[in-house]
């Protein structure tokens, strides 16, 4: 069998070429999780362009969806806060998340998640039921916290709080500013979160 080339994995991840991938992982000398200058491997390019079929090849060539680029982003990680709705339920369904990993913020998938209001993502990992849905990064957000605090008060966030207290998130836990979620509902004024909020104490 020919020498696999390094670098080859990468490259053609990086066009698309779901055809030579599939190839290429048929040579028993690949390095499924070789890497770029940027520490990414070619499952984490394919979760940075949406590239859903050659995710799932890699995946099913045991991809390690854990391995943290220069940016601590692994491709779970990734795909959890952007959106990458379809990658990530299959990474949930046929691979292992290191819940011990976190981002450069030291938050898990779900965090992000919230705060950019993927509401199918958020759904997803809390239904998945690994995530800590009360896990606080360096700046002691939770997701509850984070979604109320960094965004807009707007009707997916008010969707989104909804689902995080129906799953139990814990809205009394304070920030590194001593705030809770609740505390910055009023802050800026969000009504209808503020309700929801107390509703749910």
């Amino acid at each position: 069998m020919k020498k696999y080339v390094a670098g080859t994995l990468l490259e053609a991840t990086k066009q698309a070429d779901l055809n030579r991938v599939k190839k290429l992982l048929t040579n028993s000398t690949v390095q499924v999780d070789e890497v770029d200058h940027e520490s990414n491997t070619a499952l984490a390019i394919a979760v940075q362009k949406n590239d859903v079929q050659i995710a799932k090849v890699l995946i099913d060539h045991g991809a390690d969806i854990n391995y943290q680029n220069k940016i601590s982003d692994s491709p779970y990680l990734y795909a959890g806060a952007q959106g990458r709705t379809e990658i990530l339920a299959y990474m949930l369904e046929h691979s292992q998340p290191d819940e011990q990993i976190h981002n450069r913020f030291g938050g898990n998938a779900l965090i992000p998640a919230a705060e950019k209001g993927h509401i199918d993502n958020v759904r997803l990992l809390l239904a998945d039921g690994r995530e800590n849905i009360n896990h606080q990064n360096n700046f002691g957000y939770t997701a509850l916290i984070e979604a109320v605090a960094l965004r807009d008060g707007s009707e997916t966030y008010q969707e989104i709080v909804r689902i995080l207290l129906e799953n139990g998130a814990d809205q009394s836990i304070r920030d590194n500013d001593g705030k809770t979620a609740l505390d910055y509902a009023n802050q800026y004024n969000y009504v209808a979160i503020r309700a929801l909020l107390i509703a749910y104490q």
